[in-house]
């Protein structure tokens, strides 16, 4: 069943795509049909490669890519500081740069192919949840120093000036970053690629996955594919093809909603049109809409909630930040499965001899899904060895079924911590 959520309220569905019938030969299966596998798909047929299928088993766009809060910016779910550690700067400045790179080729695609995704082109802001800004002017100079990234410092005058709330103090503004419609630009990518000669085929799901020869076959319900590589791009929803790769993640839900349009109420609240989070482990982040609404994001979870429930931890979250919101109806809510790897990083390469990967993009996955594709394509493509680059970050198990209770507890934990910093902090305006 589809998420009823906003992005697929405020469109019409295109045509579905045909499942898969019968045998076919390609030079590449790719399986599954979020931003990982499209960005792939997509980035393959740009270097050439025509031969290539896409196996989706409900929409595309039905997962993650779908239903995210829709920030496009750089940089990984692991933060830039460990990065640093566990790299060393020249090659954590090379993956990071990667995304940047990535937000850039996002715009050029929307701008190229005509992509209606409700692009805005406005920046991100971290706001800070907290008194002390440290942590701010220690980001900042980090990325500055290591990653020739530079973030506006943003005092408390301007950030009261942009964003009409009593919760937060200064903030660090990147410019280089924008928001959309997630599940439009899925739809976009499928439009593109398919344009270019992939097949793409949904309520498709890959049942098998075995060696064949010098390469593999996908076994679906009405169909397989002979290809001679394969592309794990599945996330938190995951194939049950190989036992290790299943393994290597955790799928964790997170919570989004929207509320009604709020018309001129809007500046009000917000007279920025960037994106915000804030800098909690359990933040909450939200963006302006074209007509007016606001979508709201938060959390995450082993549990994967009703739209209810979703709706009342959100509605709470919003109203501590903006309390003259306190009679805006919500109008919808919903939840979604994002995968995790132990070392938050994505879990990018070779898994054997022709079979590559592209998972657990952690919740931040819109520009390194699309740097990951680029990685894929090229190393499939021309042999290029930069999927290496992400060796450090493997297939690590996610400690099944132990893990989900791991993953609670510490989200519990940093929620806690957060709070006590809150409490110690004392009421605003003391």
């Amino acid at each position: 069943m589809e998420a009823a959520t906003y992005y697929r309220a405020s469109s019409p569905a295109p045509a579905p795509r045909p499942a898969l019938s019968g045998r076919r030969e390609a030079e590449v299966c790719i399986v599954g049909g979020g931003f990982a596998g499209l960005n792939t798909a997509l980035a393959l047929a740009e270097r050439g490669m025509r031969d290539v299928v896409l196996l989706e088993a409900k929409t595309l766009g039905h997962g993650a890519s779908g239903r995210n809060g829709g920030f496009v910016f750089g940089g990984f779910s692991r933060g830039e500081d460990a990065l640093l550690a566990d790299l060393g700067e020249q090659r954590a400045q090379a993956l990071y740069s990667g995304t940047q790179d990535a937000v850039g080729l996002i715009r050029q695609r929307i701008a190229r192919h005509g992509i209606d995704c409700q692009a805005t082109d406005a920046g991100v802001i971290w706001a800070n949840w907290f008194r002390d800004p440290s942590v701010l002017k220690a980001r900042q100079a980090l990325l500055a120093r290591h990653y020739g990234v530079e973030w506006e410092w943003l005092d408390r005058a301007r950030m009261a000036g942009l964003v009409h709330s009593e919760r937060y103090t200064e903030g660090l503004f990147e410019a280089n970053a924008l928001h959309f419609d997630p599940l439009a630009y899925a739809r976009g990518l499928a439009r593109v690629a398919a344009g270019q000669g992939v097949a793409l085929h949904e309520a498709t799901p890959a049942l098998a996955l075995d060696r064949e020869g010098h390469g593999w076959r996908v076994r679906t319900p009405e169909g397989e594919v002979h290809a001679r590589h394969v592309v794990l791009g599945c996330g938190g929803y995951l194939a049950g093809l190989r036992r290790e790769v299943d393994a290597g993640v955790m799928p964790i839900a997170t919570y989004v909603m929207v509320t009604e349009p709020l018309g001129p109420r809007l500046d009000e609240v917000l007279r920025t049109r960037a994106a915000i989070y804030d800098t909690r482990f359990a933040f909450d982040y939200y963006r302006p809409l074209p007509d007016t609404r606001v979508l709201w994001g938060g959390r995450i979870s082993v549990l994967d909630r009703s739209p209810a429930a979703v709706q009342r931890l959100l509605r709470r979250d919003l109203l501590k930040v903006f309390p003259q919101l306190a009679d805006v109806r919500i109008e919808h809510a919903w939840s979604g499965l994002m995968s995790y790897a132990r070392h938050q990083m994505p879990q990018i390469g070779r898994v054997d001899e022709g079979l590559w990967l592209a998972q657990a993009f952690g919740g931040h996955g819109v520009a390194p899904t699309t740097f990951a594709g680029e990685v894929l394509a090229s190393a499939i493509a021309h042999g290029d060895p930069r999927w290496r680059e992400f060796a450090d970050y493997g297939l690590v198990s996610a400690l099944k079924p132990t893990g989900f209770v791991g993953a609670q507890l510490s989200y519990w934990w940093y929620q806690a911590r957060d709070a006590w910093k809150d409490w110690r902090e004392g009421p605003r305006g003391a």
